[in-house]
């Protein structure tokens, strides 16, 4: 496995992180076998945060024992100091450790919510006070979205790693102005999404296939990231992924060419066609409603070819509760990155697939 310096945070970082928004759905014994695998070859990085389910409780739980081995990462979604504070307590007893590595504003992707947690009692504040404390090391920034926002996060001079949303069908902007902007001063750049948060795995597909396993290596072979984090949850996943980050080696033009002809092939303009990043920050719904797989299930059935679409009609029939149970609380549009009004796609995926299809 090959470590590089995270920005200037003084931590170096394994090319392959491990990120942990999958471990609420298994239980604790299998997350303790994933994460001890993910350290046994050699990942040094685990990220998680305090959206994704119960997986602190479950990292605390398994490799609190071998926290000299790594480096550890979490994220509050709250805007204000009191919530983030708050937050900062709850991970530090949850992960069982007196002092996180990095600790990271979640899913600041728009300008208002930038603002927001950048006012004079806005969550920043909380980060800053539990620096000076020693109860987190560094302070880092995710965006989803938002090129403006990356921008002017960057320049602030504020953050020392940012997150972002890092695929082979990413808007230019992000790879060719971004990117050399945290270069040039020095910010850890974290991956996120290599795989488009799902959208980019064709139906059915492991680790081992051609089109995950290139994605994965395109944003490796990007010299301006420095890791990539990848959501993980059986230790064959674990295995596969630590293979391809360790082929190393820059992707060739013809290597890019050819995966992105097999994307396309497989699932059209995947830019245009499907907005959800399948990134899970929406649940749980109180309903039990499980948001991404329904709407990548209407996703299916409506773009891919004609011989898969049966895939998508079996991906929502295997769900326990349908999206006709959504009562339009909204709890779930106020966590979306990608802004999308969940209540009205629920409502679409109920309609196509209460008509008769194949």
């Amino acid at each position: 496995m090959e470590y590089v310096p995270l920005g200037k945070t003084g931590m170096n970082v394994s090319r392959l992180s491990f990120g942990a928004i999958k471990l609420p759905d298994v239980d604790q014994q299998t997350a303790s076998r994933v994460l001890h695998t993910a350290l046994d070859l050699g990942i040094n990085f685990v990220d998680t945060a305090r959206v994704y389910g119960d997986s602190e409780i479950k990292i605390g739980k398994a490799i609190k024992h071998r926290k000299d081995e790594f480096f550890l990462a979490t994220k509050t979604p709250k805007l204000d100091m009191q919530g983030a504070m708050e937050d900062i307590e709850t991970s530090l007893r949850n992960l069982q450790v007196d002092c996180i590595d990095l600790y990271q504003l979640h899913n600041v992707s728009t300008p208002e919510r930038f603002r927001a947690v950048m006012s004079e009692d806005g969550a920043i504040a909380a980060l800053r006070k539990a620096r000076e404390q020693g109860k987190i090391r560094h302070i880092g920034i995710t965006i989803h979205q938002a090129l403006d926002v990356m921008q002017e996060a960057i320049a602030l001079g504020e953050f020392e790693t940012i997150m972002l949303l890092i695929n082979i069908l990413d808007e230019e902007a992000v790879i060719d102005q971004v990117l050399p902007q945290a270069k040039e001063v020095g910010i850890g750049v974290i991956a996120m999404k290599a795989l488009s948060g799902g959208k980019l795995v064709p139906p059915g597909a492991d680790s081992n296939d051609p089109v995950v396993r290139g994605c994965l290596r395109y944003v490796l072979s990007l010299d301006t990231v420095h890791t990539a984090l990848v959501g993980m949850k059986s230790e064959e996943e674990v295995r596969n992924n630590v293979a391809i980050a360790e082929e190393g080696g820059a992707m060739t033009k013809e290597e890019r060419d050819e995966l992105l002809r097999r994307i396309h092939e497989r699932q059209g303009d995947l830019k245009r066609d499907y907005a959800c990043l399948s990134c899970g920050y929406c649940k749980p719904c109180p309903e039990g409603i499980n948001i991404p797989v329904i709407l990548k299930a209407r996703h299916i059935h409506e773009k891919y070819p004609e011989e898969l679409k049966g895939l998508g009609r079996k991906l929502y029939d295997e769900q326990p509760v349908g999206p006709e149970a959504c009562t339009e609380c909204r709890t779930c549009v106020a966590r979306c990155p990608a802004g999308l009004d969940i209540p009205a796609e629920l409502s679409l995926a109920a309609e196509v697939f209460a008509k008769k299809t194949s």
